[in-house]
């Protein structure tokens, strides 16, 4: 993944062949199969995993997607969805000739932690304050993420990089997340508990995996105790704070997914050189050399491009190859 681009997951619009194609076209190296959550319910990031789970059924309540007993139509209509990105990145993976070449996909997925948070109990309380229930959702997306990869594999013979999406993850452990009545508490959970969590749907996958935080408060030292091979983060949302952190990540040799372009338009018009400055900085500041660019840092917009136009959308992969690029070229120009 070093020296290279990919998106985190989201893109505008809700045509999967011509989100597939662009994708594919401007990151032939890591490409990633696309979420189009502007399709509404089960394309969202929560509905995707009621396409994932394994023996766990999602629907929607009034507030919330919530645990049912029997599949339901918004599982449906995610596995309907899921089943149409798949069939798009395939065909213009067969178009651009790639079947049978070295390459690695990524896919994405909410993370077990963060679908926790989100998700309720058939009681209307967040899983998040079942301990038994949350390991559940762990084991059953770690599962449904192995199988899918092997699907994604068998259809377009390439190596899968799972990316586990954790916006939630600095709330969960802060124990700031509001209850759904006034009478409900949400505690924080403990690190250790929250890394066993997490693990167990890492490991679960049976893949190589990253998690991927666009959140402030980035718990680095969980994360660096984790088994992803990277972490990928919204260089923004640091705080000096965070420092030491990230220079014991690179330390310990995980691979950092730095956000560095913004999810729409600046106001004022950037070049590649005001875009890649912040990573520059950081690692200067942090003591590395800037070869760490090129061996342990890869580009990526700040988050999800969902919000973003489709000109912006194109144009933020572009200015992320070409950053990447000027990081492996020669950073120390920089």
């Amino acid at each position: 993944m070093a020296g290279g681009v990919t998106g985190v997951g989201s893109w505008p619009g809700a045509d999967p062949r011509e989100a597939a194609t662009v994708v594919l076209g401007e990151l032939g190296r890591l490409p990633h199969l696309v979420e189009l959550p502007a399709r509404g319910l089960g394309a969202d990031m929560i509905g995707r995993a009621s396409a994932l789970l394994v023996d766990l059924q999602l629907d929607v309540s009034t507030s919330a997607y919530r645990v049912v007993q029997r599949r339901g139509s918004v599982a449906k209509r995610a596995t309907d969805f899921l089943n149409q990105d798949l069939d798009a990145l395939e065909e213009a993976w067969e178009s651009a000739g790639l079947v049978g070449a070295d390459h690695v996909v990524k896919v994405q997925s909410v993370g077990p932690l963060t679908l926790a948070a989100e998700v309720e109990l058939g009681t209307g309380r967040r899983v998040l304050t079942d301990p038994g229930a949350v390991r559940d959702f762990a084991e059953s997306l770690g599962e449904g993420l192995a199988r899918h990869a092997a699907e994604v594999t068998r259809r377009l013979g390439a190596q899968v990089l799972i990316q586990f999406d954790e916006p939630r993850l600095p709330a969960v452990l802060a124990g700031t997340l509001s209850g759904r009545s006034r009478l409900e508490t949400v505690r924080a959970m403990p690190e250790p508990e929250a890394l066993a969590v997490l693990e167990a749907a890492l490991a679960g996958s049976g893949g190589v995996t990253m998690v991927h935080c666009c959140s402030a408060d980035l718990p680095t030292d969980l994360l660096r105790r984790s088994s992803a091979r990277a972490v990928g983060l919204d260089v923004s949302q640091l705080a000096p704070s965070d420092l030491d952190g990230i220079g014991e990540l690179l330390d310990a040799g995980k691979e950092l997914a730095l956000g560095l372009i913004p999810t729409t338009a600046p106001a004022v018009p950037a070049t590649w050189r005001d875009l890649a400055r912040p990573a520059v900085t950081l690692i200067d500041r942090l003591g590395f050399p800037r070869t760490t660019l090129r061996t342990q840092v890869a580009v990526t917009p700040a988050c999800g491009l969902a919000g973003a136009d489709g000109s912006w959308s194109r144009d933020a992969l572009k200015f992320c190859a070409e950053v990447s690029s000027a990081f492996t070229d020669d950073p120390e120009s920089l």
